[in-house]
């Protein structure tokens, strides 16, 4: 299978994807730890088959000081005893808010009070947002068929000059 289309080649896509990474920059210096982040977003890409986002979070976790287990363990985040339950909070909120079509209550009451119990509101702000543009990123690479594996750590830190 090869990629159907190259958004960042194209002057509109390229345009739409520079704005995507600057939102993600706001993310990026909130308080959330980097290596979560990435956790939510291999989540995320993992449920909804984005080979390119599945690679680019993969080594960017490996890049934050994520283990090789852990980092192969989030798939089974829940049959694991590797993540704390801070961890599984955001990890589950990660797969209600990616799943908001398969499941009729959305984000569950429970779920949000682990989430409210284990970050402030800055973080949880982060949290959400990080879910809503993963999910963003994964249609974009999916619907254009974007290959993964060819992702190196940082390659795209130019885009937000």
């Amino acid at each position: 299978m090869e990629s159907r289309f190259n958004l960042m080649t194209n002057e509109v896509g390229a345009k739409v994807g520079k704005r995507m990474y600057n939102v993600s920059l706001a993310i990026r210096e909130s308080s959330l730890p980097k290596a979560l982040q990435e956790l939510v977003e291999l989540r995320a890409s993992q449920i909804n088959g984005c080979g390119w986002c599945v690679d680019v979070h993969t080594k960017e976790a490996a890049a934050a000081g994520e283990t090789a287990v852990r980092i192969h363990l989030v798939a089974a985040w829940r049959e694991s005893a590797v993540f704390t339950e801070a961890e599984r909070a955001a990890l589950a909120l990660t797969e209600e808010g990616t799943r908001l079509a398969d499941a009729h209550h959305g984000v569950s009451d429970e779920t949000w009070a682990q989430v409210r119990k284990h970050y402030d509101d800055d973080q949880i702000a982060a949290l959400v947002s990080l879910i809503a543009m993963i999910n963003a990123a994964n249609r974009l690479g999916v619907i254009t068929r974007m290959q993964g594996g060819s992702y190196e750590p940082g390659m795209f830190a130019d885009l937000s000059s």
